[in-house]
């Protein structure tokens, strides 16, 4: 492990064992304190070095005692870890003697040489605009203090050629879920994220109807300008998407804690779904119109799809997905210049949706399946 001097004062760059780096801005008025009930003794070297970082960033820093007792080590463990921290040039400053000691970094430690590049900065802005969907919300907030933080690094040129940034590149908004009701729910999904607390949840399905969850929160994934997590359902043993805005109670369960399994990737849990939704896996092939078919041929749709030409200028697509409402939409959006050839069921489903939104009444088949 490594940190790399060189910052404003609260800014470090921690290099971890595991490999990669981690950037942490401290700002004692605004950075929680580390969860108290969270066991720091179970952490390695490298974690807690940065957790050392964090505590003698605070305002009045931290004691010898509490460093000990929160990450139970012996007097001659600790002197070694702050001798490793000056060897790497951090300011470790002390005061006292025993267990009372006081710890806590200069503050006066300066910035030196730390630039940012226009292209870098264009990046950054570019990405937090993916984000504005969760204006209001504390999680939107910290985002844009730390961009300001990083922007106020840019010089010379850079900085020059920095100004309005946000009317030379933007990302147009899609229709958003409102999450300005979610920051403290929000704040407490990530906290039980980061430090694998469960949770007790209640969660209201589309239908109104609401249940109650133990869950193991897995994964915060944003999705069309929303917020959803993956969670274990621990009653069933499956892993299940919640819409974040239909949570309607998040209790953290602090005193708790559960391993995060290493067979878990997010990335599979979606993998086979046509958005974020998934459902009965079935090969579905979709013949456009010509008018459609540029639009159709554009895109990646799917990462299983196969799009080839037909005789009259059209496009034929087939896709190994889950049937879905998402799927559905998509389709009905396409209106006349779509068919489904398979499977049946999916479009005799489409056929029925169609009459109703001609007819303006509900089959009763269809209200069935909602």
């Amino acid at each position: 492990m490594s940190v790399k001097a060189g910052r404003p004062a609260g800014c470090w760059i921690v290099d971890l064992a595991l490999g990669g780096t981690m950037e942490t801005t401290m700002k004692p008025t605004r950075v929680p304190a580390p969860d108290k009930e969270f066991d720091d003794s179970a952490l390695n070297k490298s974690q807690k070095f940065v957790r050392i970082v964090e505590l003698m960033l605070q305002q009045g820093g931290t004691t010898s005692g509490e460093l000990m007792r929160r990450f139970d080590l012996d007097d001659r463990t600790l002197r070694r870890y702050l001798a490793d921290l000056r060897a790497i040039d951090l300011p470790v400053c002390s005061e006292g003697r025993g267990p009372s000691r006081k710890l806590w970094l200069d503050a006066r430690y300066g910035r030196k040489g730390v630039q940012v590049s226009l292209l870098e900065l264009v990046s950054l802005r570019f990405g937090r605009q993916l984000f504005d969907f969760l204006e209001g919300t504390g999680f939107a907030q910290d985002m844009d203090d730390a961009l300001e933080t990083i922007s106020s690094l840019a010089v010379g040129k850079s900085a020059e050629h920095a100004r309005d940034l946000e009317r030379k590149f933007m990302a147009v908004p899609e229709h958003r879920k409102d999450h300005t009701q979610d920051a403290d729910r929000i704040e407490d999904i990530l906290t039980a994220l980061l430090y694998q607390n469960p949770a007790r949840a209640h969660y209201a399905k589309p239908t109104g109807r609401t249940r109650a969850y133990l869950l193991h929160p897995l994964t915060l994934a944003t999705y069309r300008q929303g917020l959803y997590l993956f969670a274990l359902d621990v009653e069933e043993g499956k892993v299940k998407t919640f819409a974040v805005d239909r949570c309607r109670h998040f209790e953290r369960l602090r005193k708790d804690k559960f391993d995060y399994p290493d067979d878990y990737d997010p990335k599979e849990l979606v993998g086979d779904a046509f958005g974020i939704i998934g459902g009965k896996q079935s090969e579905v092939t979709l013949r456009f119109r010509r008018r459609a078919s540029p639009y159709v041929r554009e895109r990646v749709w799917h990462r299983s799809q196969q799009v080839e030409a037909t005789s009259d200028g059209g496009v034929r697509l087939r896709i190994e997905v889950g049937l879905s409402p998402e799927l559905e939409s998509w389709i009905l959006g396409f209106g006349p210049d779509v068919r489904v050839e398979g499977p049946p069921e999916l479009a005799e489903r489409i056929r029925r949706l169609h009459i109703e939104a001609a007819e303006g009444t509900e089959m009763p088949s269809v209200r069935a399946r909602r």
